[in-house]
């Protein structure tokens, strides 16, 4: 068969390609649990979304994280951690590249985040946040109370019960969120609020503070384990107990307060005397109940995620246009900035050009050219015209020898020529009389005119010209002074007179060509 005969394969375009390739991945990898480390997190994008890639020894991924899903994750990636992904497989056909779409994220074990914590301990420690010489202890009987906690949680509720039971106190609350992307950040604030409050003041200042939040695993009590947290712990003047999470839970805020609590029952245990030990079994039962509602909650929320998992989302559908806005977003600020430059270098360009071209540059330019040229014009001019003269001599000579042939050329040119002529002159006879009878009158007009015009015919009415004795015309009698010598001219010559006040002198006249100028006339 020969190599151009046509093939019956179907033809297919990049996008119809592209398009099947993506539906055959994601029919395929609907839905992933994927463990690597992850790699090149620089944190959000402008428009929300979060791009990075996981990797493993032999192979790296793309992800991407959409705006959406990045604000409901419990846990946020940190460069480096190692962690689990769920979420599914995609293609964007504007790279030619495919890629995970993370639902969720979480670390990959406790071994990751336990090395991440171990590390960040060492340098608090270092910085002596931690020392045991800097904490205080708690007051006896404090008038106020600050707690910093949840205020829909069984946490606050169980601090309260406890207090009311054990001796009643004054409880300011400060309402936080203990888990979450903004956790560490709003419980920071609420305890240097506390302590920024005056004695005295309309709101009272505390006299011990207790930080609290119901157990959890080591990434829902993550948010206590941030510097900003450790650092505002140990800034604290007020005496501060830290009760998060379980007797077994341990996080930095617990080395960073002044007291640790087991619980947060057990913190309000330590901040008021005892007043009821029965108490404590209810408030005890209490807890347990809230926290198996809130774990119900939470089972019945992740049974609900597990079936929206399976329906289409906003994210999926409008995904690789996303991405595509993403990538076009960033390649534009360089963009505009290049093109910006560019414009600027070629204006800065222009006006150089400009400058050298400015009529005082080139006026200067001139002025020094015809300065450096001096006498040469006139020595070129005089070797030109000897070598045009040389020249002339030889065309002259050759125009000699040609004029004799163009001259038989002529007359038999002349010849076929003068016919012609002769019928052109039978019709341009009538023409060019009447031209030149156009032309006469035109000039007589002409003439008669001038002679209107002419200083002369104005001397001929009987006025006269006075001049100085240089010859210059005097416009008005103040030019005039006694004695000095005048010359009037007439229209039929010229005489010599002397000037002064109220009276003219004449003297005899001078034969003298009359001047061509035209002065005053009186």
């Amino acid at each position: 068969m020969s190599d151009n005969a046509p093939s019956n394969a179907l033809e297919w375009s990049v996008s119809d390609l592209a398009g099947a390739l993506k539906r055959t991945l994601e029919d395929s990898f609907g839905h992933v649990r994927l463990r690597g480390e992850v790699s090149g997190y620089r944190g959000p994008h402008s428009s929300g979304h979060v791009y990075f890639s996981l990797k493993d020894q032999n192979a790296r991924i793309d992800a991407v994280i959409w705006k959406g899903s990045f604000s409901r994750l419990k846990f946020k990636p940190q460069e480096g951690l190692e962690v689990i992904a769920t979420g599914r497989i995609t293609t964007f056909p504007g790279k030619s590249s495919y890629q995970i779409v993370i639902d969720s994220l979480e670390p990959a074990g406790v071994g990751a985040l336990m090395a991440l914590l171990e590390e960040r301990r060492r340098k608090l420690t270092a910085e002596g946040l931690f020392d045991t010489a800097r904490k205080r202890s708690l007051p006896y009987l404090p008038r106020v109370i600050g707690v910093v906690t949840s205020p829909t949680g069984a946490v606050i509720r169980d601090i309260l019960h406890r207090l009311e039971d054990r001796f009643p106190r004054r409880v300011l609350v400060w309402p936080v969120r203990v888990q979450g992307e903004t956790s560490a950040a709003e419980v920071a604030a609420a305890i240097r609020g506390f302590n920024a409050l005056e004695r005295g003041g309309i709101i009272p200042r505390p006299d011990v503070l207790i930080v609290a939040r119901g157990g959890g695993s080591i990434e829902d009590l993550w948010g206590f384990n941030e510097e900003i947290v450790v650092r505002a712990a140990a800034e604290s003047d007020i005496p501060l107990v830290a009760a998060v999470g379980h007797e077994t839970d341990w996080t930095l805020i617990d080395h960073a307060a002044d007291v640790r609590a087991p619980t947060p029952t057990g913190a309000a245990e330590m901040v008021v005397p005892v007043r009821l030990e029965l108490a404590a079994m209810v408030l005890d039962l209490a807890r347990r109940h809230g926290e198996a509602a809130l774990r119900l909650v939470e089972r019945r929320r992740a049974d609900l995620r597990s079936v929206a998992r399976a329906l289409p989302t906003p994210d999926a559908l409008f995904a690789a246009k996303r991405q595509r806005l993403d990538l076009a977003s960033a390649r534009l600020g360089p963009a505009l900035l290049g093109n910006a430059r560019e414009h600027e270098k070629q204006l800065n360009d222009l006006a150089r050009k400009l400058q050298r071209f400015s009529p005082a540059a080139r006026i200067g330019s001139l002025r020094e050219r015809f300065k450096a040229v001096g006498e040469r014009p006139h020595d070129a001019m005089k070797r030109a015209l000897e070598g045009k003269h040389g020249e002339l001599k030889n065309i002259a000579q050759r125009l000699s020898l040609a004029r004799a042939v163009l001259l038989r050329a002529e007359v038999a040119r002349i010849g076929q020529s003068r016919e012609v002529v002769h019928r052109v002159s039978e019709r341009l006879g009538p023409a060019f009389a009447g031209q030149i009878a156009r032309k006469r009158a035109r000039l007589e007009a002409q003439s008669q005119l001038f002679d209107s015009l002419n200083y002369k015919s104005v001397l001929a009415r009987g006025f006269a010209i006075v001049r100085d004795a240089e010859g210059r015309p005097l416009h008005n009698a103040a030019a005039i002074t006694d004695g000095k010598a005048l010359l009037l001219e007439f229209a039929d010559g010229t005489a010599e007179a002397t000037g002064g006040r109220g009276q003219v002198k004449p003297k005899p006249a001078k034969p003298k060509t009359p001047p061509t100028e035209q002065g005053a006339l009186f």
